[in-house]
């Protein structure tokens, strides 16, 4: 592998871009905010001046975007110019439109993957993410080692699309239950149990789980948790209440009963409308609590 193109620079992609630099990949970079690839380019990702010119000679073209609006206008226009070459879009959107552009790839004669993360902004840094893929056999075994530089655990889900559907299920798991976690919390306080009680007892019981053991909504109890540093993100309660939003989409049209992600949608689309949109979605705890909003104080 000689040359990748990394379309999407942003919270995600630029260190995603810099893991493959770091791992000795000639990696060309583009973003439509030209900061942002000023400031990837100290990571050791090659500035491209175009879509064009970020394809051209690349083996492999990686999307991080942030909708599926996007990555059919990004794919729109680079597949094309990819035949014979491997994309692999990392966005996180809805199945229907990554099934778009496994056609558009499938139509202009190149291998396709969608590949949607886990592991946050922490996990891009240190190239420990968790890459869901769906796509065709063939197509996974080409993208494997190219996510490995960026990702400790690399799955194959299935066919097209089946990636985004495993994305979206484990979120709908994670913002339901953090919520949950949150409101255990809250509980303990007006009941008097102390945080560290709660924590000690869960953890090693039947409530223990990801957002209590890895990401605690409570500060001061898991040295990874957001809570810490007054929950700058991590992983944005917009974004949470986005992928939310994707699986009440995707439960509509699969006819699947969600009432907890129902539930779920509804509070982050509160507390983001409360102005916590860009805090860590374990900040969710505020508005369980009852706590002033930042649009009420201001």
């Amino acid at each position: 592998m000689r040359r990748v193109a990394f379309i999407g620079l942003g919270n995600m992609g630029r260190p995603m871009a810099a893991a493959l630099a770091r791992a000795g990949v000639e990696t060309r970079g583009i973003d439509l905010n030209a900061s942002l690839v000023k400031a990837a380019a100290e990571d050791g990702v090659i500035a491209a001046s175009s879509l064009r010119d970020a394809i051209g000679g690349a083996e492999v073209a990686i999307t991080m975007l942030q909708s599926g609006d996007q990555t059919l206008a990004v794919w729109s226009e680079i597949a094309p110019e990819a035949r014979g070459k491997l994309l692999i879009d990392c966005s996180t959107i809805d199945v229907e439109s990554a099934r778009g552009a496994h056609r558009l790839a499938q139509a202009n004669g190149a291998l396709s993957v969608d590949a949607p993360v886990s592991g946050g902004v922490a996990g891009a840094k240190a190239a420990t993410l968790t890459f869901m893929c769906g796509g065709e056999a063939a197509a996974f075994a080409a993208a494997q080692p190219v996510l490995e530089h960026m990702g400790a655990h690399v799955l194959h889900c299935g066919d097209a699309g089946m990636g985004q559907a495993a994305k979206i299920c484990n979120n709908l798991m994670l913002g339901v239950t953090m919520i949950a976690t949150a409101e255990a919390f809250v509980l303990a306080e007006r009941l008097g149990l102390s945080h560290r009680a709660l924590f000690e007892a869960a953890s090693i019981s039947s409530g223990q789980s990801w957002s209590l053991t890895s990401y605690c909504p409570a500060p001061e109890l898991v040295p990874t948790s957001p809570a810490n540093n007054d929950y700058r993100p991590g992983f944005m309660s917009a974004l949470m209440l986005k992928d939310l939003r994707l699986a009440q989409e995707a439960a509509a049209r699969a006819g699947a009963a969600s009432p907890l992600g129902a539930a779920a949608t509804q509070l982050y689309a509160l507390h983001q409308a409360a102005g916590q949109g860009g805090a860590d979605f374990s900040s969710i705890i505020k508005l369980i609590r009852g706590e002033p909003s930042e649009r009420g104080q201001s």
